[in-house]
């Protein structure tokens, strides 16, 4: 019984040997064909344009880069500063107010009166409520009041435009509703 034991295994081994073999060579055989068959297909790189150089032909024209151009240049911007600092100058003197802290879409109007003949309105920052009336600074943008009404408080403000030059602009600040 244990010569059979040791005897099975030996005839399997010997059976799978002799069939591995032959199919070896039937892989290889195959795998040869379909590398012939599958050749890849690669496009030529197509050859590079002839750098032809071209010559500098403005030698006689205005240099971009000259002492000249620059102090045109320099003076132009000299001349824009000076005409918006007129209306800047006499705000970066003065000490500024403590509303001039925020901005102006931070800020709401909730109710105006008359105080000692003087119109004033209330203004609302940060759950606080000031008194402000005509003269009194208001936002970030040097905005001076004009005018106190009933429903609105009117600005003057600095503010510098597309250009880079400073301009007056007016704005307003509107009385809000109650919400409920």
């Amino acid at each position: 019984m244990s010569a059979l034991r040791i005897a099975a295994p030996l005839a399997a081994a010997l059976v799978l040997a002799a069939c591995g073999s032959s199919d070896e060579g039937e892989i290889h055989q195959w795998m040869a064909e379909q590398r012939a068959q599958s050749r890849p297909k690669v496009q030529p790189i197509p050859e590079p344009k002839k750098f032809s150089p071209q010559s500098y032909t403005q030698e006689n024209a205005f240099d971009p880069f000259s002492n000249q151009k620059l102090t045109q240049a320099l003076k132009r911007d000299s001349e824009q500063s000076a005409s918006g600092t007129g209306l800047l100058a006499p705000e970066l003197a003065r000490r500024k107010q403590p509303l001039e802290s925020y901005p102006l879409d931070t800020m709401s109007m909730v109710g105006s009166l008359i105080k000692q003949g003087n119109p004033v309105a209330l203004v609302k920052v940060d759950n606080l409520l000031y008194q402000v009336s005509p003269g009194m600074y208001l936002g970030q943008n040097y905005g001076k009041i004009v005018k106190v009404g009933e429903s609105e408080v009117v600005l003057r403000e600095i503010v510098q435009d597309a250009a880079g030059e400073w301009i007056e602009r007016t704005a307003t600040l509107q009385l809000q509703e109650r919400s409920k």
